[in-house]
């Protein structure tokens, strides 16, 4: 399935205003509800359902799995997609982040 076909199962974000990620409580990265970065928040937001609110390896596969034709413009260009490129570092260095919802 392709990213967008991804997108439409997950659960709603409307009730959110972005997404920490986390390490030792201090927030590494930030997924703001803003145009251009929904799509990332939304697979996020899942991941940090689906996964008790932590990232790690395993979750950063399952959303590897989800951005779909996204991962491999990303590997081609990094820094292009920081949220594709943070699932990389957490799967090659077999992190454990935190996943922080923020709501409005």
């Amino acid at each position: 399935m392709s990213f967008q076909d991804n997108l439409a199962t997950l659960p709603s974000i409307d009730h959110l205003s972005g997404l920490d990620v986390l390490s030792n409580g201090e927030t590494i990265h930030h997924i703001p509800a803003a145009p251009g970065k929904l799509g990332s928040l939304k697979l996020y937001h899942a991941l940090a359902q689906e996964f008790n609110g932590v990232l790690s390896r395993e979750a950063a596969e399952h959303g590897l799995a989800l951005f779909a034709e996204h991962v491999a413009d990303a590997e081609a260009n990094p820094g292009k997609h920081p949220n594709i490129d943070l699932l990389f570092k957490v799967k090659a260095e077999n992190l454990n982040l935190q996943l922080k919802a923020l709501t409005n």
